[in-house]
């Protein structure tokens, strides 16, 4: 639950019973809560007083959120802002995040998702005002400010360890020495459910090969030569927190298979010892190394690889991708065409005879690979909207528009499809 001091939230919804329900509910979770109906009433507010987060109908008498949206982040760059709409197209989106939006809820929505989605946004708040206190001279026992800096593009690594945080994903870090992997790694533990719980690291670079599994797990006594005594394993000693295993490609082909069980298991043995221990444990993992090729070549699981990467968080290379999709987007909106988007597996690239339907399920693969660990998503409606936009587009391209022949091959009648067009933001006159 917010305190008091990081929780003002101003609602603004011309709909009665949606604002109510949305004030009852924030008031609940511990947020102060100021509602209004309209656009001038929310810009009055919002100059009154400052807000942590703030939510937009799109659509109000008055000012119109989007317009809304503009000045409120032009005079309050520090609060967060989520639009609300019930038009949830990829113009409104892109529209809203172009004007500096956090996010946009697609009504109708769950007051869970509205209470999540603004513990998200309130944590990236938090995160990028603890950067600017470390810049201005704060030291804390990792100097978080030295790394990631105020550059916009950091936003994005703000609002990633916000979203992950506080869930038990597992997230890989990659990038040369240097990048912040351990700090980033250290700020998800401490923005989590588990800060305050132990916060164990291990490097697989620094430990020599023989000695790297009982570091990992623990020994019995007498289970070698020099095991003069039992010794806990940082598994164990990371029970209830998180462990952080830094360059993780440097692990041993024959430890990856044990790691991994233990993962899958959630349970381990010491080395030399027949009891079952079990764990419960955050897993956060770093590497410099080319993990794909390393897949290619056998010397890395790719078991292991899915089985740690759910989110990735590249300082350095986020960057790089950002400036590179600012200079292919002309038209000063990145899509996703202009950024890089590595294949679902190292085996998996899309062969000259593989079927539309492999093709397909090879990509859904990896997007339903991004969605573990949270608790639910609108993944089918996500992924119809994926399939539908394209196949729209090519049947518009090949009946040279002609509404009727489309809605004849689609096998919808004319209204159907006039509403999906514009449901898809597809011009029905281009070529």
């Amino acid at each position: 639950m917010a305190t008091m001091a990081d929780g003002r939230i101003l609602i603004a919804d011309d709909e009665d019973g949606l604002r109510w329900v949305l004030e009852k509910g924030f008031r609940g979770a511990g947020y102060q809560v100021t509602a209004v109906k309209d656009g001038t009433a929310a810009l009055r507010e919002s100059e009154a007083q400052p807000f942590d987060l703030i939510l937009l109908d799109i659509r109000m008498p008055g000012l119109d959120g989007l317009t809304l949206l503009g000045q409120i982040r032009e005079k309050h760059p520090e609060a967060q802002v989520v639009i609300m709409t019930a038009h949830g197209t990829v113009e409104t989106a892109i529209q809203a995040m172009q004007r500096g939006a956090y996010d946009y809820l697609a009504k109708p929505f769950d007051l869970d998702e509205a209470l999540l989605l603004t513990e998200r946004a309130l944590t990236a708040r938090r995160l990028s005002q603890e950067v600017t206190s470390l810049k201005n001279g704060l030291k804390e026992v990792w100097e978080f400010g030295a790394l990631v800096g105020r550059h916009p593009t950091m936003q994005e690594v703000y609002k990633t360890i916000g979203r992950v945080a506080a869930s038990d994903v597992s997230v890989l870090l990659r990038g040369e020495s240097g990048t912040g992997k351990e700090v980033v790694a250290r700020a998800l533990h401490h923005y989590s459910r588990r800060a305050g719980r132990p916060f164990v690291g291990i490097s697989a670079a620094a430990i020599p090969a023989t000695l790297l599994e009982s570091e990992l797990f623990g020994h019995e006594k007498g289970a070698f030569t020099d095991a003069k005594e039992r010794r806990l394993g940082k598994l164990e000693l990371a029970h209830g927190g998180s462990v952080f295993f830094d360059e993780i490609g440097d692990m041993p082909p024959e430890l990856q298979v044990k790691l991994l069980r233990a993962l899958q298991e959630r349970a381990f043995e010491r080395v030399g010892g027949h009891e079952l221990i079990r764990m419960d444990v955050r897993v956060l993992a770093a590497t410099h190394r080319d993990l794909e090729a390393m897949m290619k070549g056998g010397k890395f699981r790719e078991d292991l690889f899915y089985r740690l990467n759910v989110v990735t968080g590249n300082v350095r290379e986020l960057e790089n991708v950002i400036q590179r999709a600012m200079v292919m987007a002309s038209g000063g909106v990145v899509l996703p065409e202009h950024l890089p988007i590595g294949p679902v597996s190292a085996a998996a690239g899309v062969t000259a005879d593989a079927s539309l339907e492999e093709i397909i399920e090879r990509k859904m693969i990896e997007c339903v690979r991004g969605m573990r660990g949270q608790s639910s998503a609108n993944l089918h409606g996500l992924m119809v909207g994926l399939v539908e936009k394209p196949l729209l587009r090519a049947v518009m391209r090949e009946t040279k528009s002609n509404q009727v022949r489309a809605a004849q091959l689609l096998g919808i009648n004319r209204n159907t499809l006039r509403k999906k067009l514009k449901e898809h933001s597809i011009d029905p006159d281009a070529p």
